[in-house]
């Protein structure tokens, strides 16, 4: 973690239970982040606590502080069952889910608390049998944790803490009614800590918070200064067959050592990561028809570094938490505002400094005007110099065609052209000549036929052509 990015607060000072304590320091954390610093001291008094922050500032931690110290401080119910968990972690989507549980699992490492997971996908009967065994910590989406609440798996009565994590996207993904079942069935809120997270505060989380937290202490954290201080944005202007060109060239002339590539459809993340493989740039795609193992077993190969980029899509890269991210690429211009701000948060995280570059296009040009109203600075623009607009190999396998806007038509796959060859010229194909058929011998003109009224048909009904292919959400 930047130093730069650290309170004076430490660890050491906050009155950690001794195997708490040294599992922190044993991570390598002496110091708390800003939204440590202001929510520990509250959730470790026992107070409810609303919190704004954004993934990268230490607020998983600082939520899995509070719940260690809570059941480590607390002595369970007597009669309490092993499938009775006592803290539950609800998180919006199964890559955060995962991600919580790696980290309490270093955090509590000496704490001798059960953690598991329970999240949509895979493993269903394997992640039945161990919350049935015993759990102390349970961390899961909604979806997943309502099967097994309905089917008796476990209970929410012995429950002591509940942690929702990133509110403002169970909204977003329509999990808000599964979370309310769930908040019912959970002891009152003066008989539990309750702490909630989420990147902005708005009218429809504070409502959720105050419906079902006790009298929370809000914590806003200005996580977008941090961002913008340590992020270096820049904006190039290219024609739609410049895109791929400029792409590599950027990718070639810079220092990448982990870049995130973000495409509006899966249609063209595929095409992308084609076109990037037979350029020499091991890449995979990330969207939302993933399965779920082959999403973990390549996001494992991505951190490991087997390959350098990841194209992805904004629905399926929700709520991953991948580290030493130094270029973040939009290929295509987010229709969203918030969702630039999500994807350049992948770069420059915990306080490092990164790389969020943007390729504005005709198509997606639009959005611009939105997404600098929305982070309150225009994003510097660099000229496209000839030598990023580089000559590219054609896969050997031809990629899907990418479809452009609701009007356009599917392009072919010729490789893009630089800009000496824009206006080669060229007979248009819709120009091309109809073959010439072979000449025949004279015959006698044939005698006319009877004329007799024009047979009329209705039009053929126009196909919608070149319509984006829906992502599937995320969910757990």
């Amino acid at each position: 973690m930047n130093d730069t990015h650290l309170t004076q607060q430490a660890f050491s000072g906050l009155g950690l239970p001794e195997p708490l304590l040294a599992g922190v320091l044993g991570a390598g954390f002496t110091h708390c982040t800003p939204i440590q610093a202001a929510t520990l001291p509250k959730a470790l008094a026992g107070h409810d606590v609303a919190g704004q922050a954004q993934t990268g500032t230490g607020k998983t931690a600082a939520f899995l502080l509070a719940v260690f110290n809570r059941l480590l401080t607390v002595s369970p119910p007597p009669d309490r069952r092993p499938n009775q968990p006592r803290a539950l972690i609800l998180a919006p989507t199964r890559e955060l889910a995962i991600q919580i549980h790696k980290d309490a699992l270093v955090l509590g490492q000496g704490c001798a608390q059960s953690v598991q997971l329970a999240y949509g996908g895979t493993g269903y009967e394997s992640q039945r049998k161990a919350i049935e065994e015993g759990v102390d910590i349970l961390i899961g989406t909604p979806g997943r944790l309502i099967d097994y609440f309905k089917q008796h798996v476990f209970d929410l009565r012995a429950l002591e803490v509940m942690v929702l994590d990133e509110a403002d996207r169970m909204f977003d993904l329509g999990f808000i009614k599964d979370i309310r079942y769930l908040l019912h069935r959970m002891p009152p809120v003066d008989k539990r800590l309750s702490l909630l997270f989420s990147a902005t505060l708005s009218y429809r989380v504070m409502e959720l918070a105050y419906e079902h937290m006790n009298n929370p202490e809000l914590v806003r954290i200005e996580a977008e200064k941090i961002t913008a201080e340590r992020v270096r944005e820049r904006l190039y202007h290219v024609g739609q067959e410049e895109k791929l060109p400029v792409l590599v060239g950027l990718l070639r002339s810079e220092q990448v050592s982990r870049a995130l590539v973000f495409t509006n459809t899966k249609h063209a993340a595929e095409r992308v990561q084609g076109w990037l493989a037979a350029n020499d740039f091991g890449a995979a795609v990330l969207s939302g028809d993933v399965p779920q193992q082959k999403r973990q077993s390549l996001l494992a190969d991505f951190q490991g570094g087997h390959f350098p980029v990841l194209v992805a899509t904004d629905v399926a890269a929700r709520g991953l938490h991948i580290p030493d991210v130094s270029h973040v690429f939009n290929y295509d211009l987010p229709q969203d505002a918030e969702d630039y701000v999500h994807r350049i948060g992948r770069t420059a995280r915990a306080g490092a400094a990164g790389e969020a570059v943007s390729l504005a296009c005709d198509e997606y040009a639009f959005s611009l005007m939105d997404i600098e109203a929305y982070i309150g600075h225009k994003i510097p623009v660099e000229r496209v110099t000839d030598d990023l607009i580089v000559s590219l190999r054609r896969p050997a396998h031809k990629p899907p065609r990418e479809r452009v806007g609701h009007h356009a038509r599917s392009r072919g796959e010729s490789a893009p052209r630089d800009r000496a060859h824009r206006h080669s010229s060229g007979r248009p194909r819709e120009q091309a000549r109809a073959p010439q058929r072979p000449a025949q011998a004279a015959s006698p003109a044939p005698k006319p036929a009877p004329s007799r009224p024009a047979e009329t048909r209705p039009a053929e009904p126009v196909r919608p052509r070149g319509l984006k292919t829906p992502e599937k959400p995320v969910l757990g």
